[in-house]
């Protein structure tokens, strides 16, 4: 595939921090992609929660089953703009795995513990997961991702003005450039994300009857996709109408974006991927109306699936669990697995927080709930 003159190039890849020589036929973006997969933070997701805690049932969406969506997305968009691919399916699957045990829930919880020692930040910890915690290989910890690779995670949500403390710390020493935009495969792999999370939640708060079809035919774009899938399959079996509609919806989308793309490029008319860099506001994006039927969605479902009262009871027990946990081990880190209590320091200090962070940061739901009753139930051993 020829790419387009503003897209990355593995060529010119700016490197990794530890030298490597290269060893094999697959690009730099390959092998990224390849040691993510690979990961051990990446297994996890499999038992991290999107919306639904994972013994809800098991055809709801995982970290794992969101970030493989991301990716086929992402693929597809980065094909139909010229783009490298491969990038931006390595971003796309590793753009969660900085995420914590219980979905948003767990983050909140996190972030209020960690509030006075910098609070907690999922994107953040992703960089920290690839760059620090990951210890697969001899020579360095992390992965040693490419820059290119490094530089999308850490500007997920565009440039950084006031990063957070570790993305902070971490560009001192490998500079990312974070006052600029990233690079089109990490715009593509962002929007892919948006894409992906609103029609899979749309789809398991359909599964779990939270809401109707009827209901969410009521708003702008859904509506029309599911007249149109009714239309096309008169005799559909009622079971069958959510994925058509969603089918649709993500379909829409993704035309969407590259007509908006396609339209931005034109204007800017960027001859690099500095160029796409330094524009003043991101090349991917929704076109206006998109923009604003997807704002309604996203409305909706706040309003009637992240706060419906089935899911604020699991949220705010998980809450509860990540809180506990980070007491308890903050205040008693000799409760923590060797390896942990080697790095963490004096009870109730900074260092201390920090690891025990990264260890509940790190836990599955499964792992938390099980690491939570072993501290707190006697008859349990620890």
């Amino acid at each position: 595939m020829v790419l387009a003159p503003y897209a990355v190039r593995p060529e010119t890849s700016r490197g990794r921090l530890h030298p490597e020589a290269g060893g094999d036929a697959r690009s730099p973006f390959q092998r990224d992609r390849d040691r993510i997969i690979h990961a051990t933070s990446f297994r996890r997701l499999q038992y991290k929660t999107q919306v639904f805690v994972y013994h809800e049932g098991d055809h709801f969406r995982t970290r794992l089953t969101h970030s493989i969506e991301v990716a086929q997305i992402a693929r597809s968009l980065a094909r139909l703009l010229a783009l490298d691919e491969d990038l931006a399916e390595a971003l796309a699957l590793a753009h969660d795995l900085g995420h914590p045990p219980f979905g948003h829930a767990g983050e909140d919880a996190l972030n209020s513990s960690m509030k006075p020692y910098g609070g907690f930040d999922h994107n953040a910890q992703s960089l920290k997961a690839v760059t620090l915690l990951e210890t697969r290989y001899a020579g360095f910890d992390g992965l040693n991702l490419t820059w290119e690779t490094l530089e999308g995670l850490a500007k997920h949500n565009g440039p950084l003005r006031r990063p957070s403390p570790y993305i902070a710390e971490y560009d001192a020493r490998h500079p990312l450039g974070l006052e600029t935009h990233a690079s089109a495969e990490a715009q593509v792999a962002a929007l892919a994300d948006d894409i992906a999370y609103n029609n899979h939640d749309l789809d398991d708060g359909l599964r779990a009857r939270i809401f109707t079809l009827e209901e969410v035919g009521a708003l702008p774009l859904i509506g029309d996709a599911l007249a149109e899938a009714r239309l096309a399959n008169p005799d559909m079996p009622g079971d069958r109408v959510a994925p058509e509609m969603t089918r649709r919806v993500i379909n829409m989308m993704i035309g969407d974006v590259v007509t908006e793309t396609r339209r931005r490029i034109a204007v800017l008319a960027p001859a690099t991927v500095d160029d796409i860099r330094r524009a003043k506001a991101p090349v991917v994006a929704f076109s206006p109306p998109m923009a604003e039927a997807n704002l309604a969605l996203r409305d909706f479902l706040f309003t009637r699936m992240y706060r419906h009262w089935r899911v604020n009871r699991t949220m705010a027990k998980s809450k509860r669990v990540v809180q506990m946990l980070f007491s308890l081990l903050h205040g008693g880190p000799q409760m923590l697995p060797p390896v942990w209590r080697s790095r963490a320091g004096d009870p109730g200090s900074a260092q201390c927080a920090l690891v025990v962070c990264d260890y509940i940061a790190g836990m599955t739901d499964r792992y938390a709930l099980e690491e939570h009753r072993r501290l707190t139930d006697p008859d349990i051993p620890g």
